[in-house]
């Protein structure tokens, strides 16, 4: 018999051109856990079984006036919202081998010689209904995956930006080394700066690595829940990004230490850090990061001097595949990363929001859950 716990019922349409064979087998087929439609001809069944979804087995008499039941089976085989419905024939005729197989390669599924024996009857049912919920939950889990591989596609994109970041600031910084180095010669504490800023940086990206191996292996539910030092994080990112020597990032007091999922809380302050030192335009960028205690939750800040958000975009900059109006035609953005960034807020209970003031700057806001 099929579980109980189904919650979806399956529906079984009944056809049959006479009114009292259709009540005997609702009668013999009924249980808390279906529901029956009934039809009296061939084309009320076709128009039946295209308005309803929900339909898992058809009970199809083959002798029917106008439109016999193998005609019914073609059609509703040949339809592609019906094709997967199972069908059983029903007849009182023809007990001949060329009519089974005729009635196999219309497509049904069995076949039932009346006058039906009640218990092969309902067991055959039985079997079918089962059946039927298996698909559903076949059904269920290819659009959980369909979901899934939607999200990993946009961690993809994330964790592709957050690495590079890192190596673009890496490969600035050498090359800056290198066109100095040919004019002039480096004092030996720049060239220890510009080493020492390479070199943590490939320290750091080495851990982002590490911790996204670490990630792959989990899913959702398992993924670390980890004690993160959020100032000590903040100050790490600041640093491996290489911010141009005009554009200053001051913590604002001490950040808390939350136990929470790193790598998460890592993309979006990169990003959003990212984003203030790329469209900084003024000749001494500052960018301020704080948080504040509300309880349940930290609120975080990212400030900038920058152009500003006008405020007709404030609420269409976190839509998918949307920029602001200071992206430059030069500028290469795709509009995912602040739709991403408010996805993985939200995932975790909190939002994200911007408050800012044309040629004064920007302040994204964003709640985290302790």
């Amino acid at each position: 018999m099929v579980a109980a716990n189904n919650s979806q019922k399956m529906t079984i349409m009944l056809v049959d051109d006479r009114e009292e064979n259709l009540l005997v087998l609702e009668e013999m087929l009924a249980n808390d856990q279906r529901t029956f439609i009934k039809a009296t001809s061939g084309n009320e069944a076709l128009r039946h079984a295209l308005k309803n979804d929900r339909i898992g087995l058809v009970m199809l008499d083959v002798q029917m006036p106008e439109m016999d039941g193998f005609e019914v089976a073609r059609i509703l085989k040949s339809n592609p919202k019906t094709k997967d419905i199972s069908i059983i024939f029903v007849t009182a005729i023809n007990k001949e081998e060329q009519y089974i197989l005729k009635g196999f390669g219309e497509g049904a599924v069995d076949y039932l010689q009346k006058p039906l024996d009640v218990n092969v009857t309902k067991a055959k049912v039985n079997v079918f209904e089962q059946l039927y919920h298996y698909q559903q939950e076949l059904k269920q889990t290819a659009l959980q995956l369909e979901k899934i591989n939607k999200q990993l596609e946009k961690f993809v994109y994330i964790v592709a930006h957050d690495l590079k970041s890192p190596l673009v600031g890496m490969i600035a910084a050498l090359s800056l080394l290198e066109m100095k180095n040919e004019v002039d010669v480096v004092p030996r504490d720049e060239i220890q700066e510009y080493v020492g800023h390479s070199k943590s940086a490939a320290f750091h990206l080495s851990e982002m690595i590490n911790s996204l191996l670490e990630f792959s292996r989990q899913n959702v539910a398992q993924q670390t829940v980890e004690e993160v030092d959020v100032h000590e994080l903040v100050d790490q990112i600041a640093m491996m990004l290489f911010p141009p020597r005009h554009i200053s990032i001051e913590i604002n007091g001490r950040l808390p230490v939350l136990k929470t999922k790193k790598i998460k809380l890592h993309q979006i302050f990169q990003n959003l850090l990212s984003n203030a030192i790329k469209y900084n335009d003024k000749a001494e960028g500052h960018i301020e990061v704080g948080g504040t205690d509300r309880g349940a939750s930290v609120e975080f800040y990212v400030k900038d001097n920058g152009p500003g958000i006008p405020e007709d975009e404030h609420e269409a900059i976190f839509k998918l595949f949307r920029t602001t109006a200071n992206v430059s035609q030069t500028e290469s953005s795709t509009g995912l990363g602040l739709f991403i960034l408010k996805m993985l807020v939200e995932e975790q209970g909190g939002k994200i929001w911007v408050e800012s003031e044309m040629g004064k700057g920007t302040t994204f806001y964003f709640e985290w859950m302790k």
